[in-house]
């Protein structure tokens, strides 16, 4: 990881957090426009994290995926910094990993790497090349390489940027499509 990545994950990290409730509220606008898109309408099943404080909130986004009947997929850390994604046991069958986030249970039968819709978190994107930065761990590129489905970010004012801002590396994966509280 570059010194330069960081440094600037440090510093957004630190404007995340004292933009959180601002954050929190582009969370409703942000489902709105999510649930407007064909790939959400027409997927069966969702991949989505369990977000912290100070990241779009996806709680909100679970429970309408599963109004809608929708299979929630939650990922879930293994080694070599890769991950899984499993069916979402909700919040109490879920376990807190060695990085402090939910996960579920781990069953090889379970594991579905396919997800019709995938939404993928971070903490800025860029506009102009569609370029995410996450939290450094590199599971979401990794895992990414190898996923065939369509990606989507949703991105709070706080995250969006019109160009990268931090340095874009070979291994790192451009999502399909961006929504914004502003566009």
């Amino acid at each position: 990881m570059s010194a330069e990545k960081k440094a600037f994950r440090q510093q957004q990290i630190a404007r995340l957090k004292a933009h959180a409730q601002e954050t929190q509220l582009a969370g409703e606008t942000l489902l709105a426009k999510l649930q407007g898109l064909p790939s959400w309408r027409d997927a069966k099943t969702i991949g989505v994290t369990i977000s912290s404080p100070f990241e779009v909130p996806t709680a909100p986004i679970i429970a309408a995926a599963a109004a809608a009947g929708k299979q929630v997929l939650i990922p879930r850390c293994l080694p070599k910094r890769q991950m899984a994604f499993l069916p979402d046991p909700g919040a109490a069958g879920r376990i807190t990993s060695a990085f402090g986030i939910p996960e579920p249970p781990y069953d090889e039968a379970k594991v579905n790497d396919q997800p019709d819709l995938l939404l993928v978190p971070g903490i800025a994107y860029a506009l102009n090349t569609h370029a995410r930065i996450g939290f450094g761990g590199g599971y979401y590129d990794r895992f990414l390489q190898r996923y065939q489905g369509p990606t989507v970010v949703l991105a709070a004012p706080i995250m969006v940027y019109a160009a990268p801002a931090w340095p874009i590396e070979d291994h790192d994966v451009m999502i399909d499509q961006m929504l914004t509280v502003d566009q």
